[in-house]
């Protein structure tokens, strides 16, 4: 019986031909090629998005910047000394009425966290100019925190404008800083009722994700006392010189 009209006979050839033939054999060939690119492909995004790579959120800038066990090693304390400021020594084991020893002077710690680093170092100075019968405290207190997270930036400043907002007898000045990092400020305590003798000066430095504050604390007591603290200009320029060459420490 001939075939009816509607009937079409099956196609042959490279786009057509029957599993097994030649035709066949192209299309399969061509076919497993395909399928194993999209299949490559597919992998090659699953890595990349496990690592990261397809991510929107931003890495880390720390501009070379690296965790220190010792803040305090890259500390420097240069300025300070040129002002007639050294670390106080410290006492020695025993020197308590309960035999104790008392804690070392610098004091350091750190700790590496998955979203942070963060160190920092207090030393206790005295001034070489300092009388028998003076009586002072000062302190520089330092701390670093590299970010590897959250950016800070977007934080950073109103941090420090805070100082400004305080609804206290003590008032503060907070300045921008030139020449440091992305951005800094300069704190400054006014306190009245300190009569000169109690210095607080903060120096904040943001430079990428890394973030940096120096703190100056001072208080003399005696009244007739040799030992007095320095002026704010002069401690910023202290806290400033200091900050430029811990920072490049922390570089190298």
């Amino acid at each position: 019986m001939a075939p009816s009209a509607a009937y079409r006979a099956p196609l042959r050839g490279p786009l057509g031909g029957a599993p097994g033939g030649a035709g066949g054999r192209g299309v399969s060939g061509w076919l497993w090629a395909v399928g194993g690119a999209v299949a490559a492909a597919a992998i090659g995004a699953s890595v990349m998005f496990a690592t990261g790579a397809f991510s929107s959120e931003p890495g880390p800038d720390l501009k070379g910047y690296a965790f220190r066990d010792d803040l305090c090693a890259a500390t420097s304390l240069t300025p300070f000394a040129n002002a007639h400021y050294r670390a106080k020594p410290s006492a020695g084991s025993g020197s308590g009425s309960s035999g104790a020893s008392s804690p070392p002077n610098p004091q350091h710690s750190g700790s590496r966290m998955n979203s942070m680093d963060s160190m920092w170092c207090n030393i206790s100075l005295t001034a070489d100019h300092a009388g028998a019968g003076d009586y002072s405290s000062t302190w520089l207190y330092n701390s670093v925190t590299l970010h590897k997270k959250t950016d800070p930036g977007p934080e950073f400043a109103d941090v420090y404008r805070a100082y400004e907002k305080q609804q206290t007898t003590v008032s503060y000045k907070v300045e921008p800083v030139t020449g440091l990092g992305d951005e800094a400020y300069l704190v400054t305590r006014n306190d009245p009722s300190g009569g000169g003798k109690s210095t607080y000066v903060v120096l904040a430095v943001r430079d990428g994700w890394l973030t940096y504050q120096s703190t100056w604390s001072g208080y003399a007591a005696s009244s007739g006392g040799t030992a007095k603290p320095p002026s704010s200009s002069e401690l910023a320029t202290m806290l400033e010189t200091s900050a430029k060459e811990t920072l490049k420490r922390l570089r190298g």
